[in-house]
């Protein structure tokens, strides 16, 4: 259960590492005027400042209050997910990697957002002049832990019962 366990959060911390560098890399390198298209039409390595949450939302918010609340809710998010992770006796594989991606993903940003009271994005995804909301490599990896953790729950439970 330990060495699982120890797993999990390793898992979590590569991730925080790699959003941690690919931030890094985006904030020394990319100025807020360029725009470098890897895939022309469809996506760009772009910089933003998000103060907001996902999808922007608060990002203009003028309450004085809006970063204590995203930094104490964040904060929350990431220690409920720290003890869901601890009980991995209770959890099949599906389910801890999903977990340890959002640990991973949400730490970068809170990370983020309690240095600097913001978090940067950079992944530009669009069709044309229908631009996705720009994004980081931490969002990617709360998406994808998130979409393993309604695998796990849709999942037949006798199904679930036989993965280690």
């Amino acid at each position: 259960m330990a060495d699982l366990r120890l797993k999990a959060y390793g898992a979590a911390a590569v991730v925080f590492a790699l959003d941690r560098l690919t931030k890094w890399i985006i904030e020394t390198r990319v100025s807020f005027f360029d725009s470098y298209p890897i895939i022309p039409g469809f996506f760009d390595i772009v910089r933003s400042q998000n103060r907001g949450v996902a999808f922007g939302l608060f990002n203009n918010s003028t309450s004085e209050w809006r970063t204590t609340i995203l930094v104490a809710a964040s904060v929350a998010a990431v220690g409920l997910v720290s003890a869901m992770l601890w009980n991995t006796q209770r959890l099949d594989r599906l389910a801890i990697t999903g977990l340890s991606l959002i640990l991973g993903g949400a730490a970068g940003n809170v990370f983020d957002r309690i240095v600097w009271g913001q978090v940067t994005d950079f992944l530009d995804f669009y069709i044309g002049n229908y631009h996705w909301y720009t994004f980081n490599l931490g969002d990617s990896a709360i998406v994808i832990g998130s979409g393993l953790l309604l695998l796990h729950l849709f999942r037949p439970k006798e199904q679930a019962a036989n993965v280690p």
